[in-house]
């Protein structure tokens, strides 16, 4: 795999929380992509529409849906949009997260409240969340739960499927945030009978910004008003000298218009990759090999002086460890490392690195040399 990353000729590459570097698959489909464009034009768009529902067939099978389960969206924003703004709300509704979520999975359901729906933040204490609390918010006119798998700012990894389990004996639906585990960990949707998943190509899939994935199950279709409509959401998607409001009987109704073909096209050479070196909803050597490298990194961090905001507890673990380096300026330090061409984030008043499966101890090594300097120098 490592091979197969340019970026490793570069930097040490320790930010796939924020936005990963692409593959080397990808990179070439983009080249491709573009010369096909450009030579060719409009002639080798069948070809391209083709490939794309490949990739929409690899999108399914990763995660154990249906292919009229999936449609390809621009970002985790657009398709948790899809939700908050397409369900049947009712004034005195509410909806349930948690308070450290990332923003793109709070704003969408505060901005409801114009329409008389409540969200509830549930606070958090340390870097595990309390799922009572979760379910203590709720009552008779919570619609829907929406959750990250994995804490952008903990790394903390949740069991879904009991919370999916007593969310819907509630009556309630689950929208989770897949977007920092998406790729790499196992996820399967039949299993733990999710209800809405979004999540962006740009991170753990190792694609471009602006395309990702979005699954609903096919029930729900009929639940959502569909959004975003245009020519590719009717049934009839290629009859333009005929209108006829019928939507797809699919996912692909939320699609509208033209896809980011050359995104999609990107995204699909990565997962087949990742797919490829075994990542699925029955395991993931990939994702093993994410848990052995960030245990490595939690090893050296501490040995240079570190604190971790990270639980390790086995099964809730994932790529993203935050830690503070008492008496030291980590924003100097996140300087430090970028001027030697070291990725990592400051996020929440903490250094986040979150490597990925490509990556080994000695793309720590700058960083643990820069945290020990610094702890001596203070």
């Amino acid at each position: 795999m490592r091979e197969q990353m340019p970026v490793v000729a570069n930097a040490s590459y320790l930010d796939h929380a924020a936005v990963a570097p692409l593959s080397g698959p990808a990179a070439d489909r983009v080249i491709r992509w573009n010369q096909e464009a450009a030579e060719q034009g409009d002639l080798v768009w069948p070809k391209w529409a083709a490939e794309v529902e490949g990739i929409r067939q690899t999108a399914a099978s990763m995660i154990n849906a249906d292919l009229d389960e999936i449609a390809f969206v621009g970002n985790t924003t657009m398709g948790i949009h899809f939700v908050a703004e397409g369900f049947p709300w009712a004034d005195g509704d509410n909806v349930v997260t948690f308070s450290n979520e990332f923003p793109t999975n709070a704003y969408p359901w505060m901005n409801l409240a114009s329409r008389g729906v409540e969200t509830r933040l549930v606070s958090v204490d340390g870097p595990v969340p309390d799922i009572n609390r979760l379910f203590d918010k709720c009552d008779e006119r919570t619609r829907l739960i929406s959750i990250s798998w994995v804490s952008f700012s903990s790394g903390w990894r949740l069991d879904l499927k009991p919370t999916i389990e007593e969310a819907h004996r509630r009556g309630i639906l689950v929208m989770v945030d897949a977007i920092q585990g998406l790729g790499v960990f196992p996820f399967d949707t039949r299993d733990l009978d999710v209800d809405f998943v979004a999540a962006d190509g740009h991170k753990w899939m190792l694609g471009p910004e602006g395309a990702g994935l979005f699954y609903l199950k096919k029930e729900h279709l009929s639940t959502l008003r569909p959004l975003g409509v245009g020519w590719s959401s009717v049934a009839r998607s290629f009859d333009f000298d005929t209108l006829d409001w019928t939507p797809r009987n699919e996912a692909r109704r939320y699609e509208g218009g033209s896809v980011n073909m050359v995104g999609i096209l990107a995204l699909g050479a990565s997962l087949e990759f990742l797919t490829s070196l075994g990542t699925g909803p029955d395991g993931s050597a990939v994702g093993d090999r994410v848990i052995q490298v960030t245990e490595t990194a939690c090893d050296r961090l501490i040995n240079a002086g570190a604190e971790l905001f990270t639980d390790r507890t086995p099964g809730h673990e994932s790529g993203i460890v935050s830690f503070d380096v008492p008496g030291s300026d980590l924003k100097a330090i996140r300087r430090d490392a970028t001027t030697r061409n070291i990725a990592l984030s400051h996020r929440g008043g903490r250094l986040r690195i979150s490597p990925h499966a490509y990556n080994n101890s000695s793309d720590f090594d700058g960083l643990i040399e820069i945290i020990e300097s610094r702890s001596l120098g203070s």
